[in-house]
């Protein structure tokens, strides 16, 4: 949290987002789930919501797991790349896919359309995609081969066929994007 002191307003933002849908007991699917701040932000805000943190390292499940203490009763950790084909195979359906800070893991922009495409088939109907991220250009990154412009970011999303995608929040070089 200290190399990224916007977080707990993007955390908010991404808050907020999920209040709009109106499902207290909402299915939440978090890609690249990392060592569990995001995890802990959703289960204090949506207590009744059902978790599951994907990402690939079980370091970073221990340490959410950790941060959690009994909390982490309440996740389904699930070590799987979503780098790799058939990442969401059995996985469900779900009210919100979240992403904070991941996508640039996919280590070229080039992945990040078949990333999207592969979220649609998991929202249930009415369930909204928010994907937070670095951005190349003015106040954030300076690599435009890893991370994307905040237009291509929509752009991608957009062509990944999301009809609806809503910038939510920008600062501190990361921008949040709805998809629905």
């Amino acid at each position: 949290m200290e190399k990224r002191p916007v977080r707990p307003q993007a955390f908010a933002a991404f808050s907020s987002a999920l209040a709009t849908l109106d499902r207290p007991a909402a299915r939440i699917l978090e890609l690249g789930s990392g060592p569990g701040f995001l995890v802990e932000r959703f289960l204090t805000d949506f207590p009744a919501c059902t978790y599951v943190a994907l990402d690939f390292s079980p370091a970073m499940h221990e340490l959410a797991a950790k941060r959690l203490g009994a909390r982490a009763a309440r996740v389904r950790f699930v070590e799987r790349s979503f780098r790799e084909a058939g990442w969401s195979s059995g996985l469900g359906a779900f009210d919100a896919v979240v992403t904070n800070q991941a996508v640039h893991e996919l280590r070229h922009k080039r992945h990040a359309l078949a990333l999207h495409r592969a979220v649609r088939p998991l929202l249930s109907p009415g369930g909204v995609y928010l994907v937070c991220d670095h951005f190349h250009g003015d106040g954030g990154m300076s690599d435009d081969q890893l991370y994307m412009s905040v237009a291509e970011q929509r752009a991608r999303l957009l062509e990944a066929g999301f009809p609806s995608v809503n910038l939510l929040w920008q600062a501190g070089g990361l921008v949040l994007h709805a998809a629905a």
